[in-house]
């Protein structure tokens, strides 16, 4: 869908090469020469954005932002002006323009400022969304009764049961801590969706698939001009977790600088946008989540210790899979019967062999590995029955984990050399499907592909 743009502007010529230049570029557009007429044009055009001129005959377009602010929340409004009408721009601001533009335009400014509308709106509309899918991240999608998840599931309730107490502004943060693929991210929605923020936004972060000059800007916004290619004002994802949730997954890859910002904010709830002279409120609930020892991290020096007893007044250590051999079964079953519905063979069933295998397997990759391994043999299988051959385990990975929970030798336990090792099998179990292999070892594509560069990894001819 395309998108759609009313143009409200006197000067017809000039009116007509803003269409035609945002019509080459994707944008549907509607131009109108007064106020009035715009408005009529809005009952059917329903547009996303409106760009206005504030010398408009009739109705002034500082009138027109106000009648349409107060009607449609939505939708984006750019104020263009005259120079020396700075005192304009600023009223416009104040009564809810997304941005404004200096005359004589320059179609690319104005394309610019309209890109970063559609993107705005894009999370925007992200946001919307999650605020109404609650279905998608309670305690019912923990699946499991081992001891372990009992365990788990039982602390969870004690901990929402707590907040019950307390004002929205005031719930801790949340530390989640486990071993790749063992379920952060759906025990931080759990938290969410069953709490007193389930209303609210859950926004989600990954600390390690953003470089760390660009981390800052994407937590905190920036302001139009703090830096060279800040061509519009951009809100956080702490701001645009406002009433909700902010979920950072992959903490301990946060830069040192960066985490006493986001320490600030922990303890004062304020934040700053780059480029920005002023703070702001923020109410953002804060969940994080690694794999990584973080306690070992603080001993490094890679990790603030206020920042780590700040993130950790509650503290979640999620089990392996491996600790929990009662529940395989049942999360492999509760895996068939998503990506059999998903891939249109609902008869699919697992053969007593094959359930005997899954339960026999380490699983070092945790329930995220068991989720991928189900759904490649929904796929692979020709027939209804999913049998052993239809498995595709990885048994040297699974050997490197129990090598290393043993303990291992002095050569082998090199980080490089075990990342290494790690990275080549994961990429042969999925075929050096680089998708794949990120899923299963748990991190982002481009960290990966950033990995598979750094140790010159190619497929084998």
């Amino acid at each position: 869908m395309s998108y759609m743009v009313l143009i409200v502007e006197d000067e017809a010529t000039l009116a007509s090469n803003i269409a035609r230049f945002l019509n080459r570029h994707g944008y549907e557009t509607r131009v109108a020469a007064r106020a009035e007429a715009a408005l009529r044009e809005m009952e059917s055009f329903k547009p996303d954005a409106i760009l206005l001129d504030y010398n408009l005959p009739g109705m002034n377009g500082l009138e027109f932002l106000t009648r349409v602010r107060s009607s449609d929340p939505q939708v984006k409004l750019i104020m263009a002006t005259g120079h020396g009408s700075e005192q304009v721009a600023v009223e416009a601001m104040k009564a809810g323009a997304y941005d404004y533009l200096v005359k004589p335009l320059a179609l690319a400014q104005v394309k610019s400022i309209l890109d970063g509308a559609v993107r705005e709106d894009s999370r925007e509309k992200q946001l919307r969304h999650d605020r109404q899918r609650p279905a998608e991240g309670g305690l019912a999608r923990l699946v499991g009764d081992s001891q372990p998840m009992r365990e788990l599931k039982a602390v969870l309730q004690r901990i929402l049961q707590a907040e019950q107490r307390l004002s929205d502004d005031e719930l801790p943060a949340v530390l989640i801590t486990g071993e790749t693929g063992t379920g952060k991210e759906l025990v931080a929605r759990a938290l969410h969706f069953e709490g007193s923020r389930a209303r609210g936004p859950f926004v989600e972060m990954n600390c390690s698939s953003i470089p760390a000059n660009l981390l800052e800007a994407e937590l905190f916004g920036y302001e139009r001009g703090a830096f060279t290619d800040a061509k519009e004002r951009k809100p956080g994802l702490i701001e645009s977790a406002e009433g909700g949730t902010l979920f950072l997954d992959e903490i301990g890859e946060m830069d040192l600088t960066l985490q006493a910002k986001l320490l600030k904010f922990l303890e004062d709830r304020t934040v700053r946008r780059l480029g920005s002279v002023r703070e702001q409120r923020a109410n953002a609930r804060i969940v994080a989540a690694t794999n990584r020892n973080l306690e070992q991290l603080v001993r490094d020096g890679k990790f603030r210790t206020d920042l780590f007893f700040r993130l950790r007044i509650v503290h979640l250590e999620l089990p392996a899979l491996r600790t929990m051999p009662g529940d395989i079964a049942s999360l492999a079953h509760h895996y068939l019967s998503r990506q059999a519905e998903r891939y249109g063979k609902s008869d699919a069933a697992f053969t007593p062999a094959a359930i005997a295998l899954l339960q026999q397997h380490t699983w070092p990759g945790n329930v995220r590995e068991l989720r991928n391994v189900i759904e490649q043999s929904v796929i692979l299988a020709p027939g209804a029955a999913i049998d052993v051959e239809h498995l595709r385990l990885s048994q040297s990975l699974e050997e490197d984990d129990q090598h290393l929970a043993q303990g291992g030798t002095e050569h082998n336990l090199n980080l490089g050399d075990v990342e290494r090792r790690l990275l080549v099998k994961a990429l042969e179990q999925t075929g050096w499907n680089v998708s794949r292999a990120a899923r299963l070892l748990g991190v982002s594509r481009d960290v990966l592909r950033y990995r598979i560069d750094k140790y010159r990894l190619k497929l084998p001819s």
